[in-house]
């Protein structure tokens, strides 16, 4: 399996994206990152970047996440809001769990919105585990079968019979 290859490849795997749960918020539009390839104080960024930035972009599909490598002398994330503001972190000399726990608290959010989120059902499912039983209980659709009959020019039995089988 190609996907197997390299370093760590376990990020690749759908059940380690689909573990995280930094859902930003909808206001945030993108999402940056700062930080260098060398130095003790980017050490956090560096491991929160190969460790979690993957399962941000695969949580956020509508959100542009950069990243900019050597390009500061101390690492950060700046967020841009749909409103045109900014919220910029400083994650000099974080750990990686440090800088996730501060994501999560200031531009993620929260369990109780995400577990609202899930509980939100789609109004045109129907079966067992959903508010409608039966496609005939959406209004507009025809009543049951087992109710009412329908008519025999609907059911298979009387419009493919030959007029001798009658």
């Amino acid at each position: 399996m190609p996907f197997m290859k390299g370093p760590a490849p376990i990020r690749r795997t759908i059940e380690y994206l689909d573990r995280n749960k930094l859902v930003l918020k909808e206001r945030v539009k993108i999402f940056s990152i700062n930080y260098n390839t060398k130095g003790e104080n980017h050490e956090g960024a560096r491991q929160f970047v190969f460790w979690h930035l993957p399962q941000i972009q695969y949580k956020n599909p509508n959100i542009q996440i950069a990243t900019f490598k050597n390009l500061t002398p101390s690492p950060f994330i700046r967020c841009y809001l749909e409103n045109g503001e900014e919220v910029i972190m400083d994650i000099d000399y974080k750990s990686k769990d440090e800088i996730y726990e501060r994501i999560r608290k200031i531009i993620c959010k929260s369990e109780e919105t995400l577990k609202a989120e899930d509980k939100m059902e789609n109004p045109a499912n129907f079966g067992a585990k959903c508010q409608k039983h039966c496609i005939c209980e959406v209004p507009g659709q025809l009543p049951c079968p087992a109710l009412i009959p329908l008519p025999n020019s609907w059911r298979g039995k009387y419009k493919f019979q030959k007029p001798d089988e009658l």
